[in-house]
């Protein structure tokens, strides 16, 4: 999604290469058979740091945390070019709303936890504020994503496999 908005964004066009997980992207880019990819910067930083891959941008309105020397993409010269890397908890629909609210409260205890936080702190990422972290606020979540990508998905005319 992140490269079909980027040749949008810059006019360009490349050939696409679907993989079937990140890591193999991952191979692929260090061992230099592909030229570009858009992957999670937490999981490209250490490549990055070793100096086998290299980092043009992250794609977030504001530079990221635990890498401050990476410029975003719109100050790369790309401006409106960005994709946030998110993770969510999801539950069959038939599932009891009390379950629901005691697996939120759950992760929202784990959020709240200082050696949790710094684990993820250290791995890259960020915890959402706590008004952020509940199902009301992953659907809206969820639903701005798909509002954003969808367009671009209907224009690109991707299919599921």
């Amino acid at each position: 999604m992140c490269t079909i908005d980027f040749q949008n964004r810059t006019q360009t066009s490349f050939k696409l290469v679907p993989y079937r997980g990140n890591a193999p992207a991952v191979q692929d880019i260090v061992g230099s058979q592909v030229d570009i990819m858009c992957g999670e910067a937490s999981g490209m930083l250490p490549h990055v740091r070793a100096g086998t891959a290299k980092a043009y941008a992250v794609m977030a309105e504001k530079r990221w945390f635990a890498a401050p020397d990476i410029p975003t993409a719109g100050e790369a010269g790309v401006p409106g070019l960005g994709i946030s890397f998110w993770h969510g908890m999801w539950a069959a629909k038939t599932t009891p709303g009390e379950t629901v609210e005691r697996v939120g409260q759950a992760v929202a205890d784990a959020f709240a936890d200082p050696a949790v936080r710094q684990r993820l702190f250290v791995a890259g990422h960020e915890i959402p504020a706590a008004d952020q972290q509940g199902a009301a606020a992953l659907d809206a979540l969820f639903r701005s994503e798909a509002d954003k990508w969808w367009p671009i998905i209907k224009a690109a005319n991707i299919q599921v496999q």
